[in-house]
């Protein structure tokens, strides 16, 4: 098992969790980006940099990935390919995106993206919360206790 993280837009306190995770369950975790990624020094914790373009740190995810591994992102098409090849995905909210729910959500971005076309106004994301990182954690500790069993 192993733990890819889509490091361009991961918020910091995700990765915090993730490294101290790592660490005490002894599970190899591998961010990927486009620019370089500080990590702590460690044989479990490693950076990928990747070039710069268009999908190329996700292609580069889904190439590396195997069933079973864990994938951080909230890229839904990304999730989606991670899902068809049998790895699990996790927003860095702590929503697992399975076959249903990357569906639903795919769906969701194609009509914001339509909303958007037509000039209207959707606003962003919200901030990253102390509650998103918590329910991130009790997500990844569920899987973590699920996977070494």
């Amino acid at each position: 098992m192993h733990i890819w993280v889509d490091a361009d837009a991961c918020p910091r306190p995700v990765k915090e969790v993730l490294f101290r995770a790592a660490q005490r369950v002894q599970v190899p975790c591998t961010l990927v980006a486009n620019q370089p990624v500080a990590v702590p020094r460690s044989a479990l914790i490693r950076a990928i940099q990747v070039r710069q373009g268009f999908d190329v740190a996700d292609n580069e995810i889904v190439r590396r990935c195997e069933p079973g591994d864990l994938v951080v992102t909230q890229d839904i098409p990304l999730a989606a390919e991670v899902v068809a090849k049998g790895a699990e995905a996790v927003t860095p909210h702590g929503h697992w995106l399975d076959k249903d729910t990357v569906r639903e959500r795919l769906n969701m971005r194609d009509f914001m993206e339509e909303m958007r076309s037509a000039g209207m106004q959707t606003g962003g994301p919200s901030s990253y919360s102390g509650q998103d990182k918590a329910r991130f954690a009790n997500a990844l500790d569920r899987w973590l206790a699920r996977v070494q069993k």
